[in-house]
């Protein structure tokens, strides 16, 4: 049962001298015992280096993927300066390279098509970026039925060894489609280390989401039979913890916690090759930030995933410990769909995507007493074992400000009211029940939303 809190002394924490991939080594190489499967595991990636200075090595790490002898090096204007330049460069002893380099990106399927036209003519494509440039190439390449590499520019989020993209469809919405991870995951750590110190209090906020998506995941898997695997957590446990004990370090651009922080992102990215799903790390709080995203509009204050994120995750702190705090199990009413409201917040073409996958969770009166009288005979242990899952809200709000990251709507520049009207409709987006779903169905959504700032 997972534990991850603060109870690490980082000042008792050995240093790494130079090894940063250790287990993410043995996962890449195929030597992992997986306890949970009884055997070995198998995943796609070839190559996953992170050292102090990758400066002069980039060429020998791209070769060592035979992605072919032309090149496109995908960056935009801010991660050309800051490695792209740096990777054209010294890998021009492979053969032909041509800078690819998007102006203001977005991770969309329009953006998909400009993409793979511009990197058609070469053979090998790397990445040089974090969020929205490795979605596009994972994305990109996949459909085009080749691999590519990419070189991370900051430790912002979790997605760079996944094997789905988050994608925003032309009505807006934004889901994650399957994709393919990069053969190679390459970081420079003082490259990263040197970037906004923004981008990893993001990252960090993102690795926040853990003890609230454990919660939700395993409660769906006890009450509705939904498929649960614990290695995705077994693998960042222990990292867990030592990187919760950095958190302070990482506005500093301490090497030691980028590492670690490094190390929760791409063990996180990993657990997806074991389930085929990312629900380890995206539930409920993360349907928080997908509604923002999708539907915040002119309001949205250009704040990144991985800082909604960290917000949405306290709230769904305390939305569970409501829940949690509690000897009484909750109980659920008959699911009302209201799609004219669904078209008149999010216009008509989303409002049918997300009724279609809200109806699959949706409770009739049957179902709803079949739940009600689970829930009455497993509150007890479920309660129990929730609790175990947890990181105390107080704590969580405390790492999130050591790491530099914002706590609320008002630290993101997000309008309260839309802020509570994202609490208040998120389940309605995708078939993943979380406990905003039973805040719903019990009646109390309304009022908890409207205290959250």
């Amino acid at each position: 049962m997972m534990m991850a809190t603060t109870d690490v002394d980082v000042s008792k924490t050995p240093r790494v001298t130079g090894k940063w991939t250790s287990l993410i080594d043995e996962i890449v190489a195929d030597t992992w015992f997986n306890p949970e499967l009884g055997k070995v595991v198998s995943v796609d990636y070839e190559r996953v280096v992170f050292e102090r200075s990758l400066d002069g090595l980039e060429a020998e790490l791209v070769q060592s993927l035979d992605l072919g002898t032309t090149f496109a090096v995908v960056c935009d204007a801010a991660t050309y300066a800051a490695l792209g330049e740096r990777v054209a460069k010294n890998i021009r002893s492979l053969g032909p390279v041509e800078p690819v380099v998007l102006d203001h990106p977005h991770a969309d399927l329009a953006t998909v098509e400009v993409l793979k036209d511009k990197i058609a003519p070469y053979e090998g494509v790397v990445a040089v970026g974090s969020g929205t440039i490795n979605d596009l190439c994972k994305y990109a390449t996949k459909e085009q039925g080749r691999g590519y590499c990419v070189f991370g520019t900051a430790a912002s989020m979790n997605g760079y060894t996944s094997s789905t993209a988050s994608m925003n469809f032309a009505s807006g919405l934004k889901v994650s489609l399957p994709a393919q991870a990069p053969k190679g995951f390459f970081v420079d750590l003082e490259v990263s280390a040197a970037a906004p110190p923004y981008l990893a209090a993001a990252g960090f906020a993102d690795c926040m989401a853990r003890s609230v998506a454990q919660v939700d995941w395993w409660m769906s898997h006890q009450l509705l039979g939904t498929a649960y695997w614990s290695s995705p957590y077994l693998i960042q446990e222990e990292d867990e913890r030592i990187l919760n004990a950095r958190a302070a370090l990482l506005p500093e651009g301490d090497l030691e916690a980028i590492a670690s922080l490094y190390r929760v992102l791409t063990l996180c990215g990993l657990g997806i090759s074991f389930t085929g799903v990312s629900n380890h790390g995206s539930m409920g709080e993360h349907q928080i930030s997908h509604y923002i995203d999708c539907f915040a509009g002119d309001l949205h204050p250009g704040t990144l995933h991985g800082q909604q994120v960290g917000v949405a995750s306290l709230t769904m702190a305390r939305l569970q410990n409501a829940f949690l705090s509690s000897e009484t199990p909750p109980q659920v009413s008959p699911t009302v769909i209201d799609e004219a409201d669904m078209v008149r917040r999010m216009g008509p073409d989303i409002a049918k995507q997300c009724a279609e996958e809200w109806r699959k969770k949706a409770f009739t009166s049957e179902t709803a007493a079949a739940f009600n009288r689970k829930m009455e005979d497993l509150w007890p242990t479920l309660r129990s074992e929730l609790q175990g899952f947890t990181i105390p809200v107080d704590d969580m709000q405390a790492m999130l400000v050591a790491a530099g990251a914002p706590t609320t709507a008002d630290d993101l520049g997000l309008d309260r009211a839309f802020y509570r009207e994202a609490v208040r409709h998120n389940h309605e987006m995708r078939n993943r029940f979380s406990f905003v779903d039973i805040a719903a169905g019990s009646g109390m959504l309304e009022a908890f939303a409207e205290k959250e700032t």
